[in-house]
C-alpha cells in the first residue's frame, strides 16, 4: 500500500513539474534558514549549562547611580570576597579571581618553545575556583595546585604550547615568567572543557600571589571597599535553600558597615547583585566573561522569527497551490472512492506526497546548510561552523521538521480533497471549482498573510539601514577622518615611549600627533568620582574621564566652548569638562563653569574647572552622552599616540607610506611586540556592527519572503489563467484589449496586496519603535520607509503576474476556443 501510494506520488510530480518545483524551492528555502538557525540558538543556548548544581551558582555584579547616573559593573570590590568568606551565610562556596587580561608568557625551560609567546590570558583564582567549576585533572589536584603563592595550572593546550616534548607529569615544577614580572611554577595540569564555556582561560596562578609579588600589590588591596574594578570577579555557589536575594542584603550590609556614606555620596548609590550563570553569556549590561562574546536573546528569538516566518511562506505556497488544483484531481478522488477507497486512505496518499516534497525540501537544505554557513561566516559564532556534523540531536531535529512541516503543508489539503463526494465530482460539481468557497478565501487569507510577512521584512530593512547611515554619518563631535591610532604595550616604559615619539615625530606624511589614553569614542571607559560644593550642598557624580595632551582637541577638532584648553602644567591641578557635566552642577552657561573647584577622585585632592568643551558622543548612539574630564596625561596614561595623517592625493600612497614608517619606528622600539594600528573612522564603524549584521541577515529575509511570496503568486496566477482559458478567448473575440484582461487576471491578487499592506503597517511601526528603543540618538521613523516598502512589494508582485497574465492575453482566442 505504501508503496502504491508513493507511486501515485511521483506521477503526480511528473504531471505537475512546475507546481512540484515551486512547493520544493519554498519548503528549502524556508527549512534551510530553519536549520541554520537552529545550529546558532542550539550553538548559544548550551553554554555553560553543564556544570554541577549551576543553578545555584552566581556572580556577583556591582549597580551604581550618581545623581541619577546610572553605571553596571561586572566586578566588585576587592574586600567583597574576603568579607564574604567570614561574614555571610547561605554560602557553600565563595570562589573570587582577578582577570589579569593579555600577557606575555616566558618559558625558560621549555623545549624548543618561542622564548615568549604573546596574548596569553592570565587570571588569578584559589582552590574554590575548582570547587565550582569541575576540570579533569591530569596533574597536580585541585585541592593544593593553588595553595602557595607562585604556583600557576595550565590547560593542556597551553601546556604543549610551553613544553612540547615533556608528559604532563613532568611540566610539573617548570617555571614560567609573565610579563618578566610574575614568576611562577606549574602545580597542576587541567582539561579545558570540552562543551561551550566562557571559560576559556588557560593559565591560572594562584590568588594569594597577587599579594606577595610586589608589582601586583597596587592590584591587591583586599581592604578596599570603594574601588570597583571589572578585573575583580567573584562567584559563589548558594547553599540549598538560600536565595539570591538573602544574599544580595548581606553583601550590602558588608558594604554599608565597611564603607559607611558620606554627605557628600547621599545622591549615590552602590549595591551588590547575584546574576546567575545561565544569564552571563547572554548578558548585554553587565558584559560576559572579558574577552568573550556575548549572545543576545532578542536577536536569537528574532532569528527563530525569521526561520518561523520563511517556512510559513514555504507552507502557504503549497496550501495554496495544492487546494488550488484540487478540481484537477477532482475526478480522480471520486474514482477512488467509488472503486471502495476510505477517507483515511486518500488522506495517507496526500500526507505522503507531502512527506516525499518535504524530504525533499530537507535533503536540498542540508546540502546547502554548508555554504550557508560560510556565506555568513562573520555573523555566525565560529563555534557553530566548527560543531557542525550529525549530531544525534541534529537528526533529531531534522525528523521532527519533516513531521510538522509535512503536517502543516499536508494537513488541510488532504482533509479538503478527501472530503469531495463522488457523485457530485463524476458530473463535474466538484464545490471547490466556483471559487467561491472557504477554499478560496483560505487561499486568499493565507496569500494576504504571505504578503504581509514579506512587507514586514521590507519596512524591518529599510529601516535598520536608515539607522545604521544615521550613526555613521552624524556629527559625533569630533573629526573621524584620516586619524590612526597606535596604543603601546601597557608596560612600555616612558623613555621608550618618548623615542617612539621622536620617531614618528619625523614622517612627513603625519600631520599632528596627540599622546594620551582611548579616542573620543571608545569601548574603553575609565571613570572617577568627583564632589562640587555649591555651599549648600554637595554633589557627587561619577565622571568618565580620559588622558590627552594639548593637541587632543585641535587633532579630534573638538569645540572649545570657555576657558582654555589643557597643558601639561594642568596635570595635577585642572581640567577641561563637558557641557554635560557643567549642566549637572548647576551650570547653565559654559563659562560660568570655569575656574570651579572641585574635589577629584573623591576627597583626594582640589581640581580646578579650567575650560568646557563642547559634548561628544563618547560611545555608541546606543549610549547617551555622560560627564566627562579631560586631564593632562601623566607617566603612567599616555600609552596611546594619535595620529592625523596628510591629506591623500588622488591616487597616492601618502597614508600606505605614513603607517609603513610608523611600523618602522615601532619595530625599532619594540621589538617583540606585534604592531598594531586602528583608523579611528573604522573603529566608530565596529560600534555598530551587531546592527549591520541584523541589517544583512534582513537583507537576506527580504529578499527570500519576497522570492517565496512570488513564486507562490506566480503559481496562483498561472492555476487562475488555465482556468479561465476560456473565458479569455470570448473576451478577446468579443473585443477585449490585452490591457483589459491583464487588470482583470491581476486585479484580485493586487487587493490582497494593498490589503495585507494596511494589515502590516501599524505591526512594523510598533516593532519599529521597540527597536529603536535601543538607541539613546535615533533616526526617526519616516512615512517614506511604509510607501517604499508597499511600492516594492507591488512592483514586484505586478512583474511576477505579468509574466503569466500577458502570456495569456496574448495567446490567440482560436486555440482556447476549438474545442467549444
Amino acid at each position: 500500500m505504501i508503496k502504491n501510494y508513493f507511486k501515485i506520488a511521483f506521477r503526480g510530480f511528473r504531471k505537475h513539474k512546475l507546481f512540484t518545483f515551486i512547493n520544493i524551492v519554498g519548503l528549502s528555502i524556508g527549512i534551510t534558514a530553519a536549520l541554520v538557525i537552529y545550529l546558532i540558538v542550539q550553538f548559544d543556548f548550551t553554554f555553560d549549562n553543564f556544570h554541577k548544581d549551576s543553578d545555584r551558582v552566581y556572580r556577583v555584579v556591582t549597580d551604581y547611580s550618581f545623581s541619577g547616573e546610572k553605571g553596571y559593573n561586572n566586578g566588585v570590590t576587592m574586600a567583597l570576597p574576603g568579607a564574604a568568606k567570614t561574614e555571610a551565610t547561605g554560602l557553600d562556596i565563595v570562589a573570587p579571581y582577578y582577570l589579569m587580561g593579555s600577557v606575555r608568557a616566558n618559558v625558560p625551560n621549555g623545549s624548543k618553545t618561542p622564548a615568549k609567546i604573546k596574548d596569553v590570558q592570565l587570571i588569578f583564582a584559589d582552590q574554590n575556583f575548582f570547587k565550582i567549576f569541575d576540570f579533569k585533572w591530569l596533574a597536580g589536584s585541585a585541592a593544593t595546585s593553588l595553595k602557595d603563592p607562585g604556583q600557576v595550572v595550565l590547560t593542556t593546550k597551553q601546556a604543549k604550547i610551553y613544553f612540547p616534548k615533556l608528559d604532563y607529569s613532568e611540566m610539573i615544577g617548570r617555571g614560567i615568567i609573565y610579563d618578566d614580572s610574575i614568576k611562577a611554577t606549574v602545580s597542576g595540569i587541567i582539561v579545558p572543557f570540552s562543551k561551550n564555556s566562557d571559560f576559556a582561560f588557560h593559565d591560572i596562578v594562584s590568588y594569594i600571589s597577587g599579594t606577595t609579588q610586589s608589582y601586583l600589590k597596587p592590584n591587591f588591596n583586599w581592604s578596599n571597599w570603594t574601588n570597583t574594578s571589572s578585573s575583580s570577579q567573584l562567584f559563589v555557589k548558594l547553599s540549598s535553600g538560600t536565595t539570591p536575594g538573602a544574599v544580595e542584603r548581606q553583601f550590602n550590609a558588608m558594604l554599608r558597615k565597611h564603607h559607611p556614606r558620606t554627605a557628600a555620596e547621599k545622591n549615590s548609590t552602590q549595591d551588590f547583585k547575584l546574576q546567575p550563570l545561565a544569564a552571563i553569556h547572554f548578558d548585554q549590561i553587565y558584559g560576559g566573561m572579558d574577552g568573550m562574546r556575548t549572545a543576545s536573546k532578542t536577536t536569537l528569538y528574532g532569528l527563530l522569527g525569521i526561520a518561523a516566518f520563511l517556512l510559513i511562506l514555504g507552507c502557504i505556497n503549497f496550501i495554496n497551490l495544492t487546494t488550488a488544483q484540487a478540481s484537477q484531481r477532482a475526478k480522480e478522488i471520486g474514482i477512488r472512492k467509488t472503486m471502495g477507497g476510505s477517507r483515511a486512505e486518500l488522506i495517507m496518499q496526500f500526507l505522503s506526497e507531502t512527506f516525499l516534497i518535504t524530504l525533499l525540501a530537507v535533503i536540498i537544505a542540508v546540502a546547502l546548510c554548508p555554504l550557508v554557513l560560510k556565506l555568513f561566516s562573520d555573523f555566525i559564532p565560529p563555534g557553530v561552523t566548527e560543531t557542525y556534523h550529525f549530531q544525534p540531536a541534529l537528526l533529531i531535529f531534522l525528523l521532527l521538521l519533516i513531521v510538522v512541516v509535512s503536517l502543516l503543508s499536508g494537513f488541510y489539503p488532504a482533509i479538503v480533497l478527501s472530503s469531495y463526494q463522488p457523485v457530485q465530482v463524476l458530473k463535474g460539481q466538484s464545490a471547490n471549482s466556483t471559487g467561491k468557497t472557504r477554499g478560496a478565501w483560505l487561499r486568499k487569507s493565507l496569500t494576504v498573510t504571505q504578503f504581509v510577512i514579506a512587507q514586514f521584512f521590507i519596512m524591518a530593512t529599510l529601516l535598520v539601514s536608515k539607522q545604521i547611515y544615521y550613526a555613521t554619518h552624524k556629527n559625533l563631535g569630533f573629526k573621524q577622518d584620516a586619524i590612526v591610532f597606535v596604543s603601546t604595550p601597557w608596560k612600555a616604559k616612558p623613555e621608550a615611549k618618548k623615542v617612539f615619539l621622536e620617531k614618528i615625530k619625523a614622517i612627513p606624511q603625519i600631520a599632528l600627533i596627540s599622546v594620551g589614553s582611548s579616542p573620543p569614542s571608545s569601548n574603553n571607559t575609565m571613570s572617577t568620582s568627583v564632589i562640587y560644593s555649591n555651599g549648600k550642598q554637595e554633589i557627587s557624580t561619577d565622571i568618565q574621564q580620559k588622558y590627552a595632551d594639548a593637541n587632543y582637541l585641535k587633532l579630534y577638532q573638538i569645540k572649545l566652548l570657555a576657558g582654555r584648553n589643557i597643558t601639561e602644567a594642568d596635570t595635577a591641578s585642572g581640567f577641561l569638562v563637558n557641557e554635560t557635566y557643567a549642566k549637572i552642577i548647576g551650570f547653565k552657561k559654559a563659562g560660568d563653569a570655569v575656574g570651579t573647584v572641585v574635589k577629584y577622585n573623591g576627597n583626594d585632592k582640589n581640581m580646578r574647572i579650567i575650560g568646557v568643551v563642547a559634548d561628544f558622543h563618547q560611545k555608541s548612539l546606543h549610549a547617551p552622552i555622560k560627564p566627562l574630564l579631560i586631564t593632562h596625561y601623566t607617566t603612567y596614561n599616555n600609552g596611546t599616540f594619535h595620529l592625523a595623517l596628510t591629506p591623500q592625493t588622488q591616487g597616492g600612497n601618502e597614508w600606505k607610506t605614513a603607517i609603513n614608517g610608523i611600523e618602522k619606528a615601532w619595530k625599532q622600539v619594540y621589538p617583540d611586540d606585534d604592531f598594531e594600528y586602528k583608523f579611528f573612522d573604522e573603529s566608530i564603524a565596529k560600534f555598530y556592527t551587531a546592527e549591520q549584521n541584523t541589517g544583512k541577515l534582513l537583507n537576506w529575509a527580504t529578499g527570500l519572503s519576497i522570492f517565496i511570496s512570488c513564486l507562490g503568486l506566480l503559481g496562483l496566477a498561472i492555476y487562475t489563467t488555465t482556468q479561465r482559458t476560456k473565458e479569455i478567448g470570448v473576451r478577446k473575440v468579443l473585443g477585449a484589449s490585452v490591457t483589459q484582461i491583464v487588470t482583470l487576471l491581476s486585479t484580485e491578487l493586487i487587493w490582497l496586496i494593498l490589503l495585507a499592506f494596511v494589515l502590516v503597517t501599524p505591526i512594523a511601526w510598533f516593532a519599529m519603535h521597540k527597536w529603536m528603543e535601543g538607541f539613546a540618538d535615533r533616526t526617526n521613523i519616516s512615512w517614506w520607509i511604509f510607501a517604499l516598502s508597499g511600492a516594492a512589494m507591488l512592483g514586484a508582485a505586478l512583474l511576477t503576474l505579468s509574466f503569466q497574465t500577458v502570456k495569456a492575453a496574448v495567446a490567440n482566442p482560436v486555440k482556447s476556443l476549438r474545442s467549444e
